[in-house]
């Protein structure tokens, strides 16, 4: 099967790479070209400076990053609210925020009822 070529909204990933952040902006949905044009947090900026220094073991808490063609191919570890989980980021996540792809709650897995916890099993024996 042949690897389709990645494009948003009509640009190629070298086209992307090379534009400023201003015009990666005018590419992006209304919601995130108005939080660029705002202006980016403290915490993105830092965040932003460390992903251009090219660190190894990235950390974060800002979840509310719009992540952008420069972060493409880096390791980032966003915090779930209890854990760092490692995201690896690919190209289709451009315009994205970096806590989509970390989920804060998990999946709810229950056992077997209890003894007590329904009318039938009050009557099963206690070993």
């Amino acid at each position: 099967m042949v690897k389709k070529e990645f494009a948003y909204r009509g640009k190629t990933f070298e086209e992307l790479k090379n534009l400023s952040l201003n015009e990666v902006a005018e590419l992006l949905p209304s919601r995130q070209r108005r939080a660029i044009k705002r202006g980016l947090t403290e915490q993105q900026k830092i965040l932003l400076k460390k992903i251009k220094k090219n660190e190894n073991n990235i950390e974060t808490h800002c979840r509310d990053a719009i992540i952008l063609p420069e972060m493409v191919g880096k390791k980032i570890k966003v915090y779930s609210g209890k854990e760092f989980i490692p995201v690896i980021i690919v190209e289709d996540m451009i315009g994205h925020y970096l806590g989509e792809f970390v989920l804060t709650r998990n999946r709810v897995e229950h056992s077997a009822p209890g003894i007590g916890a329904t009318r039938s099993s009050a009557a099963l024996s206690v070993k």
